[in-house]
């Protein structure tokens, strides 16, 4: 494949300070709401990287289930790799990339688990098979077959046959809590727009914006 052949130029509008919410959480869900109305395949899905204690680094897709002026929260087994290095560095940064309408958003903070009563009020919401999956999944350990996995749903869905399933107790929400958002946006040239939230050195819990070079 000739790499060079697919290059393309980065066609949008400007964008600069003046154009964003001055709470990064407002514009994050200005630009979330715009992207949920252009595609319809999984709008929330966001890469979460994450470092065990070593630093190593890892990163995933996860899905965005509540935004709000507390941070972004997101769904995982407490036993998965994503939260072991976040019980080692619970440090994480977030990146949404929607390509399609040339723009990014990079979110960096700190994370932490949500309150059980949180959790548990979405896991009323799920549907019953992945609350089942929940349950027999061992997520991010190895697995011998896909029919170990199938054999273990069928014990789980027996166990509460006729019954509310619980939440695991090995399952639940984090919260990333931001220190900096950045917003790109992809300009002609490779002169994109990079704007940075950051926190104000001259007025706390507020914000300031900054410029970055492309």
């Amino acid at each position: 494949m000739d790499l060079d052949a697919l290059r393309r130029e980065y066609e949008s509008r400007p964008l600069d300070v003046a154009d964003v919410d001055p709470d990064p959480i407002v514009q994050l869900r200005r630009w979330l709401d715009e992207w949920i109305a252009h595609t319809a395949h999984e709008p929330t899905a966001m890469v979460l990287a994450t470092a065990d204690a070593a630093g190593a680094p890892s990163a995933r897709n996860v899905l965005l289930r509540r935004l709000d002026e507390r941070g972004l929260v997101f769904f995982t087994s407490y036993e998965s790799r994503k939260a072991r290095d976040l019980a080692a560095n619970p440090q994480a940064t977030a990146l949404f990339s929607w390509v399609p309408v040339l723009r990014q958003v990079h979110v960096s903070g700190t994370v932490e688990r949500l309150d059980p009563a949180e959790s548990d009020a979405y896991w009323a919401t799920r549907p019953r098979g992945s609350q089942l999956a929940a349950w027999a999944s061992r997520q991010s350990a190895v697995l011998g077959s896909r029919v170990e996995l199938e054999a273990r749903v069928a014990e789980v869905e027996a166990r509460f046959a006729g019954a509310d399933v619980p939440r695991p107790p090995h399952w639940g929400g984090f919260r990333l809590r931001p220190q900096t958002v950045e917003l790109w946006q992809g300009r002609p040239n490779r002169m994109h727009d990079r704007l940075r939230y950051q926190p104000s050195l001259t007025e706390p819990g507020a914000w300031e914006i900054v410029r970055l070079n492309p």
